[in-house]
């Protein structure tokens, strides 16, 4: 197989992985190609403590299997291989669940199937249940440097909880969110193989992977080496809603975001690596709509926060603003706002009236599932979307801008209306892995 073609390989290899003096190497190849290094950066990371080598150890490896996944899409061949220790059972399930649902997008857009394609090797015993460390009272909130983990960290701060505020990457935008917080900050760096982007360029496999099962990962591994029981995710109870469904599978942008996704890999942490680290969403229970009200009196945020994805790309150019208003985040985060902050205001932060331009419908229709699905994007229910357009026909600022005269005059009548009122979406429902105390704590919670 060339370096430049990994569609004819057989084998996809996991070859090794270490860890020293604060960089995680892990190593890829397609059958006997070019090693693929990628490296992961913890800053002024500690000596690991004698009693957490063990979990320390079985982290990395955790990492080195999800992160996989940037490079075995690249070729999708036929056969996993993992040279070293063999997986058992409870690992390989969650592999096999990691790529084939959060590669689930990525085939769906390449007309590839994973299903019988997708299958880790199995075959060590269950081994040791996993000791709990005694590890600090801190909390890791990953920043994504928009609306969702500020709210996740006003919450913590309000209960009281220790927290440090963490990102992958070098987004200077995130950088500002985290300054602003003044919470203390982890930045750590991820660089992938050059190789991977060699492939890309040359015609390999390529689409949305799912980041946020790696983001967890590398966070997971890093409260152990610094030194934190729990790790805060902001995902929504919106987040486990499938995009669309195609020959019978449910395709969902956000699976490693979804509440079952939390449940399994939050689940194999306190069971595989340390019983006393708390992995969850703290914004589980909570509809798109009910975060974006507990954000709008955020004033402190809203001239450094973003939620769009052309400010958070690898490669290609940045918005010359923070928001570039054709997105379908732009979209959302608009519309979903609207409703609880004033007009004047959101037009600040936006620098225009998105819902006043008849040019953005095709984007605003997917987003209420108007001869269209909901787009591949990180953006709630349609459900959510109606009952935002549908509060603000009845208030007399928006009701005449162009998107929200369409709404009143041409979908509604032709959907059905019940269901459309905001306030049911505000309310907490559904499981979650939330500490009893911040239930207790946080009234939005409950």
């Amino acid at each position: 197989m060339s370096a430049q073609d990994p569609r004819q390989a057989r084998v996809f290899r996991f070859v090794r992985c270490g860890y020293e003096a604060g960089v995680a190497e892990l190593v890829y190849a397609f059958d006997d190609g070019p090693e693929m290094v990628e490296r992961i950066r913890f800053p002024e990371a500690p000596a690991v403590l004698p009693q957490r080598r063990g979990a320390v150890a079985v982290a990395l490896r955790l990492l080195h299997l999800i992160a996989g996944v940037s490079y075995y899409k690249a070729g999708v061949p036929p056969e996993i291989v993992v040279e070293g220790a063999a997986l058992d059972e409870a690992t390989a399930d969650l592999l096999d669940a990691i790529y084939l649902y959060g590669l689930g997008e990525f085939a769906y857009q390449n007309r590839l199937d994973l299903r019988g394609k997708v299958r880790f090797p199995r075959g060590a015993e269950g081994g040791n249940a996993a000791n709990a460390l005694d590890l600090p009272r801190n909390t890791l909130i990953p920043l994504g440097g928009g609306k969702d983990s500020l709210v996740t960290v006003e919450l913590l701060r309000a209960a009281r909880e220790p927290c440090t505020v963490a990102w992958v990457g070098s987004s200077q935008l995130i950088k500002a969110c985290a300054i602003r917080t003044g919470l203390p900050t982890l930045n750590i760096d991820r660089e992938l193989s050059p190789i991977l982007f060699e492939l890309n360029r040359n015609g390999a496999w390529n689409g949305h992977i799912p980041v946020t099962a790696i983001n967890s990962a590398i966070l997971v591994l890093a409260a152990l080496l610094h030194g934190h029981d729990a790790i805060a995710f902001s995902n929504e109870r919106s987040a486990s809603s499938a995009t669309l469904e195609a020959e019978g599978v449910a395709v969902n942008h956000q699976w490693s975001k979804s509440w079952e996704f939390e449940r399994a890999f939050g689940g194999y942490v306190e069971t595989h690596i340390a019983a006393d680290l708390r992995y969850y969403s703290l914004l589980r229970p909570l509809s798109e709509l009910a975060v974006t009200r507990l954000f709008a009196p955020l004033a402190q945020y809203q001239d450094v926060f973003s939620s769009c994805n052309r400010n958070f790309r690898i490669l290609g150019e940045r918005p010359e603003s923070r928001w570039c208003g054709q997105c379908p985040k732009c979209h959302f985060v608009f519309l979903a706002l609207a409703p609880f902050v004033s007009k004047p205001q959101l037009m600040t932060i936006f620098g225009r009236n998105l819902l006043d331009d008849a040019a953005l419908a095709p984007g605003f229709d997917a987003l209420v599932e108007w001869h269209a699905h909901k787009p591949f994007e990180c953006v709630g229910e349609a459900r959510e979307s109606r009952a935002a357009f549908a509060a603000l026909a009845r208030r007399a600022e928006w009701r005449e801008d162009a998107l929200v005269a369409r709404f009143r005059e041409e979908i509604l009548p032709m959907i059905d209306g019940r269901g459309l009122a905001l306030e049911p979406l505000l309310r907490p429902q559904g499981g979650h892995r939330i500490p009893a105390r911040l239930v207790e704590a946080i009234g939005a919670l409950r």
